[in-house]
C-alpha cells in the first residue's frame, strides 16, 4: 500500500495551521508545518512534499518571495504550490499565478473546496510525472533506435548496399502515409460533425430556454461554454500534427532516396534540409544547453547530377560530427555560458564554375594539427568506446572522392571551430551518353 501524500501547510497563524492540519488528516494526508518561510525553505530541502499550503502574509519572507525561491530551485520548482489568502483582489492572484502557484484558496476556508483543489492538483501531479517518464523511456527507446539505424546506415553506404536501407526507409515512409491518410481524411468531416452539433445544442438552448436542473448541473460540470471553445482548438492541433509527420515522412523519403547504377538529377538543398530534420532532435535545446543554431545560406544552385542517396549520407556524418564537436566544446560549461556564446553551425552552398561547393562550419572545440591529417583514416576515432566507429568520415570521403570524382577537405583550428568543404562536379564524370538507359527513383 502506497505512503499518503505529504502536504506542508506553511502559515504564521497557530489557530489556521490547527484547522488545515486537522482537516488535511482527517482527510488521510500526511501533514507538516511551518510558521514561515524561511523553515518552510529549509524544511522543503530535507523532506520535499508533494504539495505546498502557502500563506501570503507572513513576516519576513512572505508568500510570494518564499514561492519565487522554490520555484528558482530545480530541486523543488516541479512542487505545486496553492496560495492561502484572505486577499482575494486581481492583482495579488495574478502575482501568484506569474511566479508559478498553481491555485489559490481564500480564507475562510470552506473544507470540501480546499479538498478538493488539493486533490486535483496532486493528481495533475501524478499525472504529469508518469507523462515525463513515459516520455523519457520512448525517448531513449527513438534515440537507441536512430543510433541504430545510424550505424546500420554506415554499414550498408560502406558495402555499397544504401539502397536496401532506402528501400526500408521508404516503406517505412509509405506505411507512415497510409494510417496518416485516413487520419488527415476524417478531420475535416469531424470539424463539420463537431459544428454541427454545437448548432444542435445552440437550437435546443434557445427552445429550451430552461432546462432541469439535472442537465443545468452536467452542463456546469462539463463546461459547456469551455468545451464549445477548446474542442476545435484541439482539432486544429491534430492538423498541425498531421502536418508535421507529412513533412517527416516527406523528408525520410528525401533522404533515402535509393541510388541505382546511375547518378540521377536532384536538389542539393533538398538532401540538407531532410537530414537536418532527421537531426532536429539533436539540435534542440536540454537542461544542459540551448538549442543548436543552424544557419543556412544557400546559394542559387542548379539541380546536380548525383547518387543521392549517398550523398545525404555525407551530409549526416559531416553534421552529427559538427553536433558532436559542439557537445564536447560545451563541457565545463554552464547553460548562461553557452547561451551568452551559442553553439552555431553554418552551412552554405555556392556554385563555383563547373563544381558545387558546401561548407558545413560549427564554432566547436576544433581540431589539433595533430588530428586534422588522420580523420578520415579507417577507424580513426577520437571519441570514447562505443561512442564513434572511426568509418564515418572515412566512408563520407570515398563517397565525395570516389564516387563522385570531388574532394573533402577540412579547415580547422583549436578552440574555434572546424569547417568541412565538400565540392563536386555537377555533372557526374562517370556518365557518358547512355540516355537510353532509364534509372528510376524506388522513392
Amino acid at each position: 500500500m502506497s505512503s499518503p501524500e505529504l502536504i506542508l501547510v506553511v502559515d504564521d497563524t497557530p489557530a489556521n495551521l490547527e484547522v488545515v492540519c486537522e482537516t488535511l488528516s482527517d482527510a488521510g494526508y500526511e501533514v507538516a508545518t511551518a510558521i514561515n518561510g524561511d523553515r518552510a525553505l529549509k524544511r522543503v530541502q530535507v523532506y520535499p512534499p508533494d504539495l505546498i499550503l502557502l500563506d501570503v502574509q507572513m513576516p519576513g519572507i512572505d508568500g510570494f518571495e518564499t514561492c519565487q525561491r522554490l520555484k528558482a530551485d530545480p530541486r523543488t520548482a516541479s512542487i505545486p504550490i496553492i496560495f492561502m489568502t484572505a486577499v482575494s483582489d486581481a492583482d495579488s492572484k495574478e502575482k501568484g499565478f506569474d511566479l508559478g502557484a498553481v491555485d489559490y484558496i481564500t480564507k475562510p476556508f470552506q473544507e470540501k473546496e480546499m479538498l478538493a483543489r488539493i486533490k486535483t492538483h496532486l493528481q495533475l501531479r501524478q499525472l504529469t510525472k508518469n507523462l515525463e517518464q513515459r516520455v523519457a523511456e520512448q525517448t531513449a527507446d527513438l534515440e537507441a533506435a536512430f543510433t541504430q539505424l545510424q550505424q546500420s546506415q554506415c554499414h550498408l553506404v560502406h558495402t555499397e548496399k544504401m539502397s536496401a536501407l532506402g528501400n526500408l526507409v521508404a516503406g517505412v515512409a509509405h506505411e507512415i502515409n497510409n494510417p496518416l491518410g485516413f487520419i488527415a481524411g476524417n478531420l475535416n468531416p469531424a470539424q463539420d460533425y463537431i459544428k454541427d452539433l454545437f448548432k444542435l445544442i445552440a437550437l435546443y438552448q434557445k427552445e429550451l430556454p430552461y432546462p432541469s436542473s439535472t442537465l443545468q448541473a452536467f452542463v456546469e460540470e462539463i463546461d459547456l461554454e469551455y468545451l464549445q471553445e477548446d474542442l476545435p482548438k484541439l482539432i486544429d492541433s491534430m492538423q498541425e500534427g498531421v502536418d508535421r509527420i507529412r513533412t517527416i515522412s516527406t523528408s525520410l523519403r528525401t533522404f533515402s532516396r535509393s541510388d541505382c547504377e546511375l547518378p540521377i538529377t536532384c536538389n542539393i538543398h533538398d538532401g540538407i534540409d531532410s537530414t537536418l530534420l532527421i537531426l532536429k532532435h539533436r539540435l534542440k535545446a536540454n537542461e544542459c544547453r540551448p538549442e543548436i543554431q543552424v544557419i543556412t545560406d544557400y546559394g542559387d544552385l542548379p539541380e546536380v547530377e548525383c547518387f543521392a542517396g549517398q550523398l545525404n549520407q555525407v551530409f549526416m556524418n559531416v553534421l552529427a560530427n559538427a553536433i558532436d564537436a559542439l557537445e564536447e566544446s560545451n563541457q565545463g560549461r554552464s547553460f548562461a555560458q553557452i547561451k551568452a556564446k551559442p553553439n552555431q553551425i553554418t552551412v552554405k552552398t555556392q556554385l563555383s564554375e563547373s563544381q558545387v561547393v558546401i561548407r558545413i562550419q560549427d564554432n566547436g572545440i576544433g581540431m589539433t594539427d595533430a588530428v586534422k591529417p588522420k580523420i578520415f583514416e579507417h577507424l580513426f576515432t577520437t571519441k570514447g568506446v562505443g561512442q564513434g566507429t572511426g568509418l564515418g568520415l572515412a566512408i563520407a570521403h570515398q563517397i565525395v572522392v570516389q564516387k563522385h570524382s570531388g574532394t573533402l577537405e577540412v579547415n580547422s583550428t583549436l578552440g574555434e571551430g572546424t569547417e568541412f568543404v565538400i565540392s563536386i562536379p555537377l555533372k557526374a564524370i562517370a556518365v557518358k551518353d547512355i540516355q537510353a538507359k532509364i534509372c528510376v527513383d524506388a522513392v
